[in-house]
């Protein structure tokens, strides 16, 4: 699932083609149209937009998504720059079984504005984070982390870029360990065998 331009999605495709890659997409789903939408597009991936404003409320859209979800059967659900919380009817139908990376090293700086706190806190080091979505804000077990340093002259974007490329590269490996049966959940604890 993603909300925006689609670059964090674009790894996962892009290693999901490659030799040897132990999972296949099966589907994007967004909130609204977005490039992440048309990058799926042009990989002849199925697509499917479920818009909040489209439902009377925002239970009825969580069951509508969940249900758009379920439709295309998957084992794992990932949010790729999704930016909307799941509620508990989703969070109920896929429970234990959804991805969510987070650019800071939880639980350090949640939320939406986790690289700019980070640099307002004067922190030399933050990351990225792949947890597992539980139903507060980036609270779940965390799977995996990676540390970024943040250099002296950083702004916004310069250190979000960095944790980017980190973020990609965590969150294919995590997804390939889960395709291979290798996270092992128990309780807040995840291990990587």
């Amino acid at each position: 699932m993603a909300s925006g331009s689609g670059t964090l999605a674009q790894s996962v495709l892009d290693a999901a083609d490659a030799p040897g890659c132990p999972y296949r997409i099966v589907a994007l789903v967004s909130d609204r149209d977005c490039e992440a939408v048309a990058r799926a597009g042009r990989a002849d991936l199925p697509t499917a937009v479920v818009r909040p404003g489209d439902h009377a409320d925002r239970a009825d859209w969580d069951r509508a998504l969940a249900d758009v979800v379920s439709g295309f059967d998957p084992d794992w659900v990932v949010s790729a720059g999704f930016m909307r919380i799941l509620g508990a009817a989703f969070l109920g139908r896929f429970d234990g079984r959804v991805l969510n990376t987070h650019p800071a090293l939880l639980p350090s700086f949640p939320g939406a504005h986790a690289v700019r706190d980070a640099l307002a806190y004067g922190v030399t080091v933050t990351g990225s984070t792949v947890h597992l979505v539980d139903a507060g804000v980036d609270t779940g077990p965390v799977i995996a982390q990676r540390a970024v340093d943040v250099h002296p002259d950083d702004t916004e974007a310069t250190l979000h870029e960095r944790i980017k490329v980190v973020e990609r590269e965590m969150l294919v490996d995590v997804l390939a360990a889960a395709a291979r049966g290798r996270l092992h959940i128990e309780g807040r604890k995840v291990h990587l065998t």
